[in-house]
């Protein structure tokens, strides 16, 4: 018989469920993903650390577990909450369940509760903390004070690669151009699209200086990704504003994109639940054109606060929030979405095109 599992919010609310996953009680940020697919790239998305997510899907795991498809080397979720999930996975590259995956990975589950009841008192009310349980306790008002204390902290060092690492390029046709990623809690697939274009991709943790990176002669920079409260990163803000002036072609995404706004003098907010899902739509303002993005933010950069050299090239269709820069005078461009999604969608990919032929542009015209 499965054992009861339960989700106490900060709020007072309660949730009983079942219990699958890993044993042990934990404390996270409640964040919800609409996303339909894609549950094995939301659970190894580093951008997660230190929250509790919720699939707004009914039914997730029915294709498995996959390795090929996990976008880091472990999952940094603290609980997995689900309406249903699937035990007699089927695929034909699925090499084990989620209960297996989730007991591997240290992560207590919770199925069998009302996800969508679930989904609108945080839309409602806003991300807040809460604790997974076994029991509930008896003080429910001190667990509730204990709960309103969780902060997330040092997410970007928790999440970002020890040591440089090389990953050469798949476009054997290509005349490789070199490009230093910062990892700053890296999606696996932004390194293999810059790959596939032709890239050798230079891995670095966060901590690497401007003057490490520039000295490595890179045609272009990569910020990449990650989780947090973006203006808690004050040495990579530094960073980056040095890299800004270097001339380098750089692109950011989602952390980077912020991190770069801050760098440039904007500011950044918490949002009241944040974008997280494959089904985002952001508008690109030069034409009015809508793509269709995948989205895992819970900050976004205030349009009003950027300086004069910064113009927003990108909204959210729906909050018309920043979701993307461009900077004028410097070789600079930063969105707030996905463009590497795996699993989809594959609207935006056209954003490493352009960074390669930025990176070309700049390499022809320092020649000259």
């Amino acid at each position: 018989m499965d054992k009861a599992r339960y989700l106490l919010l900060e709020n007072g609310a309660v949730f009983k469920g079942k219990a699958f996953g890993a044993e042990g009680d934990v404390t996270g940020e409640v964040v919800f993903t609409t996303a339909m697919t894609g549950y094995l790239e939301t659970l190894t998305d580093p951008s997660y650390y230190g929250q509790i997510v919720v699939q707004t899907f009914p039914l997730i795991g029915n294709y498995g577990v996959i390795p090929q498809d996990f976008e880091s080397r472990k999952s940094f979720v603290k609980g997995y909450i689900v309406r249903e999930w699937c035990q007699e996975p089927s695929n034909f590259r699925n090499q084990g369940d989620l209960d297996t995956f989730l007991r591997e990975q240290n992560i207590p589950g919770i199925y069998g509760i009302d996800t969508r009841a679930l989904t609108k008192i945080v839309r409602e009310n806003g991300v807040m903390n809460a604790l997974i349980l076994s029991e509930l306790p008896e003080e429910k008002s001190a667990s509730i004070w204990d709960i309103k204390q969780y902060t997330i902290t040092e997410a970007v060092a928790n999440t970002s690669c020890d040591e440089k690492e090389e990953h050469l390029h798949t476009d054997e046709t290509a005349d490789p151009l070199k490009v230093v990623l910062m990892d700053l809690g890296a999606k696996r697939n932004i390194c293999r699209e810059l790959q596939k274009r032709g890239c050798d991709v230079t891995v670095v943790p966060y901590s690497t200086t401007a003057e490490e990176i520039e000295a490595m002669k890179p045609d272009g920079i990569m910020l990449s990704n990650g989780p947090g409260d973006p203006a808690e990163n004050v040495n990579v803000i530094r960073e980056i504003r040095k890299l800004m002036d270097s001339g380098i072609p750089m692109f950011g995404i989602c952390l980077g994109h912020q991190l770069t706004a801050l760098a440039a003098g904007g500011r950044t907010e918490k949002m009241k639940y944040g974008h997280r899902g494959a089904n985002q739509p952001a508008k690109r303002l030069s034409d009015n054109r809508v793509f269709i993005t995948s989205q895992n933010h819970g900050y976004c950069v205030v349009s009003e606060s950027l300086p004069d050299f910064a113009e927003v090239s990108f909204v959210n269709a729906n909050d018309n929030t920043c979701e993307g820069v461009r900077y004028r005078g410097i070789p600079v461009f930063t969105v707030q979405f996905h463009p590497e999604a795996s699993a989809g969608p594959l609207d935006s990919g056209f954003l490493f095109d352009d960074f390669i032929a930025l990176m070309k542009e700049v390499g022809v015209n320092a020649v000259k």
